[in-house]
């Protein structure tokens, strides 16, 4: 079987989004011919933990481990709860403080291309002495945080490597890359190394036909999307909600805030007493306060249940209950290659998806390709109010239901199997 060692930063007991891509690979890969190799951080400043990771880790599974040092502890002393959004890349555009504009400007114009920096020599000198024990010869790097694509450069350079560099993001011209408030001279330097890594790896993924799009401007080297995807659960009979649920699962910042959605909603309240009878907006994880304050001015925040962040196996049962699942993201052109993870595990809950999101948005073709559900632009209200009013009467008589197509294309052992073929 063949060695690869797969180099993360983010791993169990971390959250959120960022840990599931390579911890369902590594779950399924040795059905494929490759036996998987870890390499994490020892001490990791992880802004999101669940526990409920741990379990899903191959208990035979070799991971090496090396200290890191992350100037976000430090940072932490002076305020905790700005330096965890901007470690997890949330960064809010207004009513900054001084102190979160010093930190974005640190962040940005010191720590390039992040606060991960300083993992990389260590870990280059470390990881010698592993190949060498392992006999391998093929290795991995997965970013963000894009510091990790460094330890394979350097290697590369030190050895005869296969390297296949995994972006599960782009790097400049993701969103939050704009607001860091960098000098001419650091906005070259992460362009330039961009640069580097892309054209010294030997092979690329990417999660989206949209940054594969953007890297061939960058590299001639190989890119494949691999998107993310959803795991095979075992099917539970799990009772719909009996009230008309529109649910949103994960972080809903101001960036992303569905004014048309909430409009259409306040209007549907306001002429339908059956709507309003039914209707409830749940947030299940971190919510913004601008966008509750925008709940609140049209009439909606009694008909909001925040849940607050839970287990992944608590947020799939909540995908698996809700009527509708709510998926938005920022309208701009940058975000149209942005293809959520949580997009595919909707598809698995088997509910209808109500997208709002950029014009020309990746989404929309996948959705509408798999028939899960509707995905419309930040202005056209008209069609979104058409379709939640056809939703609702459906719910009404208890047939709220998608007959899906071509959805197990997105499985992650399927993903993983095209993932193995690349290797």
């Amino acid at each position: 079987m063949r060695k690869v060692l797969v180099i993360t930063y983010y791993w169990p007991p971390a959250g959120g989004p960022g840990v599931q891509r390579w911890l369902k690979f590594v779950k399924y890969l040795r059905d494929f011919g490759i036996e998987p190799v870890l390499y994490i951080p020892d001490n990791p400043h992880y802004p999101l933990l669940d526990e409920s990771f741990l379990q899903e880790i191959p208990s035979d599974l070799i991971i090496y481990r090396h200290k890191i040092t992350e100037p976000y502890r430090i940072a932490s002393l002076f305020s905790s709860k700005k330096t965890k959004r901007i470690s997890s890349g949330i960064i809010q555009s207004k009513n900054q403080s001084l102190l979160e504009k010093l930190l974005l400007w640190v962040r940005g114009n010191l720590f390039i291309p992040d606060a991960r920096k300083f993992w990389v020599k260590p870990s280059v000198s470390f990881l010698k002495e592993v190949l060498d024990k392992e006999k391998i010869d093929t290795i991995i790097t997965t970013g963000p945080p894009h510091s990790v694509h460094l330890i394979g450069y350097y290697l590369k350079q030190a050895r005869t490597l296969n390297w296949i560099a995994d972006f599960r993001d782009p790097w400049t011209t993701i969103g939050y890359h704009k607001k860091l408030k960098l000098t001419s001279s650091s906005e070259e330097k992460h362009k330039k190394l961009e640069s580097d890594v892309l054209n010294a790896a030997d092979k690329i993924i990417v999660t989206s036909k949209t940054t594969k799009k953007e890297f061939k401007n960058i590299t001639c080297q190989p890119i494949q999307v691999i998107t993310n995807g959803f795991d095979n659960v075992e099917e539970t009979n799990f009772k719909l909600d009996s009230k008309f649920t529109i649910s949103h699962i994960g972080s809903l910042l101001s960036g992303r805030n569905p004014i048309k959605l909430w409009k259409v909603l306040s209007e549907l309240v306001r002429s339908n007493t059956d709507f309003k009878n039914k209707l409830c907006i749940r947030f299940v994880g971190v919510v913004s306060n601008e966008i509750l304050a925008t709940l609140k001015d049209l009439g909606l925040y009694e008909f909001i249940e925040i849940v607050g962040y839970v287990s992944h196996q608590e947020a799939l049962a909540y995908q698996k209950t809700s009527q509708i699942l709510l998926l938005v993201e920022i309208d701009s052109q940058d975000t149209i290659g942005i293809i959520p993870g949580k997009l595919f595990e909707y598809m698995a809950a088997k509910r209808p998806i109500l997208g709002v999101g950029p014009k020309n948005w990746e989404v929309a073709s996948i959705v509408e390709e798999t028939k899960t559900g509707h995905i419309f632009d930040h202005s056209n209200d008209i069609a979104l109010k058409n379709v939640l009013l056809k939703w609702f009467e459906q719910f009404q008589v208890g047939k709220l239901q998608i007959d899906s197509n071509a959805i197990e294309q997105y499985s992650r052992r399927e993903l993983t199997r095209k993932l193995a073929e690349y290797i």
